[in-house]
């Protein structure tokens, strides 16, 4: 029996998939980058769902670095911003790092009873693809919905994602996930320039991130998931899709 791949997004929309369903989070801009990049440098991270839970995390934690956004701001007594351009820079990466995001962080969080969660970004769609098609028959892929819109960013990420399923053997669940893979499943990076999320960067000042973002694509070959509360990273199954 072939798997089945759908495409979705907003974190309330997390709830459909919660038994035998794997879920991958995806806010490439900026939240699971950030997280995957913090990880892949060797830092441990910890996403929450509100400051409050970031907060109450961070009090278990030696020297915890407490990073994020609301809103595109910076909350009260959090020292970085939701970037992952600075944490590919910085050196303290024995500090673990708690995350808040508008939204993305806040879809991890809700996959967090599914029987798998993951994460995705630009960087590792791929490697991310192959461990999917090798480990479980239903994936669902999960746009955060910034301000209730799934960006283009995000609908890249999922139809990369979903276009290797189906190359092996997958079927589309939904005819979002039909439409998604038909406009972005071969669509380079770039193309999310069109974002609301790109303008927000430009418009204030973070076009590093955008940047970074653009320049790190599938220059990984790790897969990250949640376990304990924690992204981990493991190494992806060797071979390529069929």
């Amino acid at each position: 029996m072939p798997g089945s791949v759908v495409i979705d997004y907003l974190p309330e929309s997390v709830r459909h998939y919660r038994s035998g369903w794997a879920v991958v989070a995806i806010d490439v801009i900026r939240a699971t980058t950030t997280a995957i990049t913090a990880v892949a440098s060797g830092r441990r991270c910890y996403p929450c769902s509100s400051v409050d839970a970031a907060q109450a995390i961070a009090q278990t934690l030696d020297d915890p670095l407490l990073a994020g956004e609301l809103g595109g701001d910076l909350p009260a007594g959090f020292e970085v911003n939701n970037s992952p351009a600075e944490f590919a820079s910085r050196a303290d990466v024995h500090r673990p790092v708690v995350l808040v995001s508008s939204s993305g962080t806040k879809v991890i969080s809700e996959a967090a009873n599914c029987d798998a969660n993951y994460l995705a970004c630009f960087r590792c769609s791929s490697a991310l693809a192959r461990h999917l098609t090798q480990n479980h028959d239903r994936v669902a892929l999960i746009g955060a919905g910034t301000k209730g819109e799934f960006r283009e960013e995000d609908q890249i990420c999922c139809a990369w994602i979903a276009a290797q399923l189906i190359a092996a053997g997958y079927m589309p669940g939904t005819a979002l996930t039909d439409e998604v893979i038909t406009r972005w499943g071969d669509a380079p990076a770039r193309a999310c320039l069109c974002s609301r999320s790109v303008e927000f960067l430009r418009r204030s000042g973070q076009v590093r991130d955008l940047d970074f973002i653009l320049a790190h694509v599938d220059d990984l070959d790790q897969v990250f998931e949640m376990r304990n509360g924690e992204v981990r990273m493991i190494r992806a199954a060797a071979g390529a899709l069929a």
